[in-house]
């Protein structure tokens, strides 16, 4: 039987990305996940100890043994609970990123083999899998998430991860901005918790241009008086109190992403210094084929903002004999940029790679170390397991 005939016939695969703040999980083939939830797990301990939230991060664990025990939990209540399917005998994709800490890796594969009983697990990167959806093979691809920003070229299919760069000016950041000034002009603490903080960043905060951000920034109150702030918007909360959210605020929540520092690690700083560190082939094709994906590049302004800088910085002295770009182009991500690693995982999920190379249950049960790009032995024994 052709290979293909035997992809078509099976069940498809399950397709999972668990990130941060929210994980991804769908079916190979269909052009968006099942469900998108938030990467919390309960605690049993918190709740029976009577306390009011007794959720804790995915990824908040002192050692390994804590981190397999969550994740565990975390997967049963996704599979059982928000998608309904079992995963036994079924084939998974676990979209992940290469700079991820290899012990997730391996306690993920050890939940999945030993806990859930899957016939498979296929990891795939990434960075790589996002320039599926658009057919393309070159790209810097701009991963913008909920701790921090990774910037990774992909070069004619192969990633440049000697050039990867990451800061954590993403939505953490933007977060602790917005409760910082709400802080400060007299509004409760307590009334802030994490979810009300985003809904207001979603609701009512966008990114400004580059102009009103350095009139802002300016110290002369002649030069920031200036400026007409957004109008103020009236939040309420718990249908008791209202929050009122200055135009100010609006406008310099995202300005943590593009600090004006002597560090120069600002968003548009990373992006060129990850092309500075290629090769100069390569530097004309990544400036024209910029990708953003990840939640936190999904704030209104944000890639008009991001060119403006990069065009700018051209200009200046670090950057001008040093970088001869005219341009940056970006690509239309054809799903939503918060998902599009998953959408790549999902096509993927279609392929052949899904039989020849993922890791089977059987290969997993006499060797259980899992591949990883940093080690070479490993990765050549990558093509012989199962």
């Amino acid at each position: 039987m052709p290979l293909f005939d035997t992809v078509l016939q099976e069940k498809p695969a399950i397709v999972l990305e668990i990130g941060t703040a929210l994980a991804k999980l769908g079916f190979g083939g269909e052009p968006y996940p099942r469900i998108i939830v938030p990467s919390l797990v309960l605690d049993h301990k918190a709740k029976n100890a009577g306390q009011t939230t007794p959720n804790r991060r995915l990824y908040d664990y002192a050692n390994e043994e804590e981190l397999y025990n969550l994740l565990v939990e975390f997967l049963k209540t996704v599979f059982f609970k928000h998608v309904l399917v079992s995963p036994k005998e079924r084939k998974v994709v676990i979209v992940e990123s290469s700079l991820a800490p290899t012990s997730i890796k391996q306690n993920l594969a050890r939940a999945l083999f030993c806990h859930l009983d899957v016939s498979s697990v296929l990891f795939i990167p990434m960075h790589l899998v996002v320039l599926a959806t658009l057919a393309i093979d070159t790209a810097l691809v701009i991963d913008m998430g909920y701790k921090e920003t990774v910037v990774v070229p992909v070069f004619s299919g192969v990633q440049a991860l000697y050039a990867w760069e990451a800061q954590p000016l993403a939505a953490e950041s933007v977060h602790a901005e917005i409760k910082r000034q709400l802080v400060e002009t007299g509004v409760k603490e307590e009334l802030l918790t994490e979810s009300i903080i985003e809904d207001i960043k979603v609701r009512t905060c966008f990114v400004t241009t580059r102009e009103r951000a350095i009139a802002y920034r300016s110290e002369d109150p002649a030069i920031s008086g200036a400026i007409k702030p957004a109008p103020d918007v009236e939040y309420p909360v718990r249908g008791e109190e209202i929050i009122k959210i200055s135009g100010r605020l609006r406008e310099t929540a995202y300005e943590v992403v593009f600090p004006e520092d002597n560090d120069r690690l600002g968003l548009p700083y990373i992006v060129l210094n990850s092309i500075l560190k290629c090769s100069r082939d390569m530097r004309v094709p990544l400036a024209n084929n910029l990708v953003l994906i990840g939640g936190s590049c999904m704030a209104p302004g944000m890639t008009a903002r991001l060119k403006a800088e990069l065009l700018a910085l051209l200009q200046t002295d670090l950057y001008k004999d040093r970088l001869f770009l005219q341009t940056f182009k970006f690509h239309k991500t054809p799903s939503e940029p918060n998902y599009t690693a998953w959408l790549g995982g999902s096509i993927y999920g279609t392929t052949d790679l899904v039989l020849t190379k993922s890791i089977t249950r059987d290969a997993y049960a006499r060797d259980q170390s899992i591949p990883d790009f940093t080690n070479y032995e490993e990765g050549r024994q990558l093509a012989h397991r199962g």
